[in-house]
C-alpha cells in the first residue's frame, strides 16, 4: 500500500492532538486499520493523542506513546491477570480503564468438555479481538487462524510493569539492543504485552533478576548505553 507523500513524512514522526494524518478520499479501495492515537472524521483521519506516528505493513497506523496507563486495541497481544472466574467468562485485568473478558471457550479447540480452569492471579498472554469505547474489552487465547501458539497460561517467571513505550521499543523490529545483547550471553524466556507488563522466565533466579532489571533500566538509554548497561550487568555475575 502506498500512502500520500504528506503522511509517509508524517511516519516515525511526533504529531499532536488535531493534526490530519491520513485522506481517505484519495486513498479509495484500500482499507486502513487504525490503532491507538487516531480517530476517522469522515474523510480524515486526526490524530488525539501526542506522540510518534506509526505503520506497520500492510495497512495499520497508530500513535506510540510511552504511558501508565493502556488503551486496549483490536489485535494487540497483552499479559492478563485472572481476577475471577464465571460460568461462561474469566475476567481479566490488563491494564485498561474495564476489566476483559476471556470467554471460556476462546482456547483452541475450546468445547464446553475442555473448559480450561485457572486460578485466580494466573498470568495469561492473550489477544485483544475486540474493543470498543464503552466495553469491555474481549479477548482470546488463540491466533487468527484459532491457533493456540504462543498463547495462553504463563507458568513460573517473574512479571513486572513498565510503560507501554518500553513495551513497544522490546518488540520493535529488528531486535531492541538490551535483548539483543542479553540474548548472546543468557538462556532466557520472555513475553511482552503491549500493556506494559513484561514476563521473564529462566533456569537460574540470578538471570531473571539480571534480564528484569537490565529491561527496566533500558527505557531512557541509547543503543550504546543499553549495550554498556548490560555489559556492566553481566561482569557483576562473572
Amino acid at each position: 500500500m502506498e500512502a500520500k507523500p504528506s503522511t509517509a513524512n508524517l511516519v516515525d514522526k511526533i504529531v499532536v492532538p488535531g493534526d490530519v494524518v491520513l485522506d481517505l478520499s484519495s486513498m479509495t479501495n484500500q482499507t486502513i486499520k487504525l490503532g491507538g492515537g487516531l480517530r476517522q472524521e469522515c474523510d480524515s483521519v486526526s490524530v488525539i493523542k501526542a506522540g510518534k506516528l506509526r505503520f506497520s505493513k500492510p495497512n495499520k497506523y497508530w500513535v506510540e506513546s510511552s504511558q501508565k496507563r493502556y488503551v486496549p486495541c483490536v489485535e494487540d497481544t497483552v499479559l492478563g491477570i485472572v481476577v475471577d472466574c464465571k460460568a461462561d467468562n474469566f475476567f481479566v485485568d490488563i491494564r485498561g480503564p474495564t476489566i476483559a473478558f476471556l470467554p471460556v471457550l476462546a482456547f483452541e479447540g475450546g468445547t464446553r468438555r475442555n473448559i480450561p480452569k485457572f486460578e485466580i492471579g494466573s498470568l495469561l498472554y492473550v489477544r485483544v479481538v475486540k474493543a470498543n469505547p464503552g466495553m469491555n474489552p474481549e479477548l482470546s487465547c488463540t491466533d487468527a487462524s484459532g491457533k493456540a501458539a504462543e498463547f495462553g497460561l504463563l507458568k513460573d517467571g517473574y512479571m513486572f510493569e513498565t510503560s507501554t513505550g518500553l513495551s513497544r521499543m522490546l518488540l520493535s523490529s529488528p531486535t531492541c539492543p538490551v535483548l539483543e545483547e542479553l540474548g548472546k550471553q543468557l538462556s532466557f524466556e520472555i513475553a511482552v504485552g503491549l500493556n506494559g507488563r513484561v514476563w521473564v522466565n529462566a533456569e537460574s533466579p540470578s538471570t531473571v533478576v539480571l534480564v528484569s532489571n537490565a529491561i527496566m533500566n533500558s527505557e531512557s538509554l541509547s543503543a550504546v548505553q543499553q549495550k554498556i548497561m548490560v555489559d556492566k550487568l553481566l561482569q557483576r555475575i562473572k
